[in-house]
């Protein structure tokens, strides 16, 4: 049956009403959700910031319990951007120390506003969590002892022995069969090794460490032949210990990941703080004896990828 036309008119213009109320309630949602954090550290007059104790030299624990590393150092930029952003001279910090595989849960559920480690940025955990312009062009690397055979040292590094003989299969196939590799457990290198391993078809034996310490530590007494983990980490783990002399780190990027600070997804003006703080900081004379602290001079690559990242006003 059809509707009168008065009837019809008087619909249509109650379908106007309710489609721009609707739009307006999803701005109104949208705008909500992007003030979050912001809105949560006004009022408290406290920023929550994440950290991993275990992700040297990136974030730890220094003496005297606080938190301190290259990571952290950035996000107490960004604590200064935020006190000129929100107009609170006195903004206190919180320190929650996290795992990393804490760190995506608590930024979730709002218990920790910036997580401050690091965090390799992956198209799987952008579907959690949100990521700032990133600090650190990482990857993964590979540390041998230095009486580990040359031939695995060859295939690692250029991907086959040099010209001796190797007697039976696959040269590289051969070398790397019945040798225990162990990833950091939790980190991209556990995932990307048991790919490897599988399309290949190595009869080799994946053993995963809790944490670089005890990854050294089995490389030094033979439990283990190789450790994979992010390059960065592995560099100063190997350095730290008093046998870094019985250690080869390769140099070798065997992935490639950029590391970044972690924060909540849809909050688009708690990231224009972030990522405005690390681009004052990059572009910041200040910048090289910054890096320097954490890593030694940067080379002409690291200039670059800072050059590249940074982004203007």
């Amino acid at each position: 049956m059809q509707a009168a036309p008065g009837k019809g008119r008087q619909a249509g213009r109650w379908i106007v009403r309710f489609g721009l109320t609707l739009g307006a309630m999803t701005v109104s949602m949208w705008a909500s959700a992007e003030a979050q954090t912001l809105d949560r550290v006004r009022s408290s007059s406290t920023v929550k910031l994440g950290y991993d104790a275990n992700a040297r030299p990136f974030s730890f624990k220094a003496e005297g319990e606080s938190a301190t590393g290259y990571a952290v150092s950035l996000c107490m930029e960004v604590v200064e951007e935020l006190k000129r952003e929100l107009g609170i001279a006195d903004l206190a910090v919180e320190w929650i120390e996290l795992t990393r595989e804490a760190a995506d849960h608590a930024i979730r559920q709002g218990s920790a506003d910036l997580f401050c480690g690091a965090s390799p940025v992956t198209l799987t955990r952008r579907k959690e969590v949100s990521f700032s312009l990133p600090i650190f062009p990482s990857g993964t690397g590979a540390v041998l002892n230095a009486s580990a055979p040359l031939a695995l040292r060859e295939v690692l590094t250029q991907g086959r022995p040099s010209d001796r003989p190797i007697w039976r299969g696959s040269p590289a196939r051969t070398v790397l069969n019945q040798k225990t590799f162990s990833p950091i457990a939790g980190t991209t290198s556990e995932d990307w090794l048991a790919e490897r391993i599988k399309t290949f078809q190595l009869s080799a034996t994946i053993a995963a460490v809790e944490n670089y310490d005890q990854g050294i530590a089995n490389i030094l007494n033979g439990e283990s032949d190789v450790l994979f983990g992010d390059l960065p980490l592995l560099l100063d783990a190997a350095a730290r210990g008093e046998n870094s002399g019985d250690l080869i780190v390769l140099k070798r990027h065997f992935t490639y990941e950029p590391l970044a600070l972690v924060l909540a997804r849809n909050d688009e003006d708690f990231r224009i703080v972030v990522d405005r703080a690390l681009s004052r900081t990059y572009r910041s004379e200040d910048f090289p004896a910054f890096f320097s602290e954490w890593f030694g001079p940067p080379d002409d690559t690291i200039v670059t990828f800072f050059r590249q990242t940074t982004l203007p006003e």
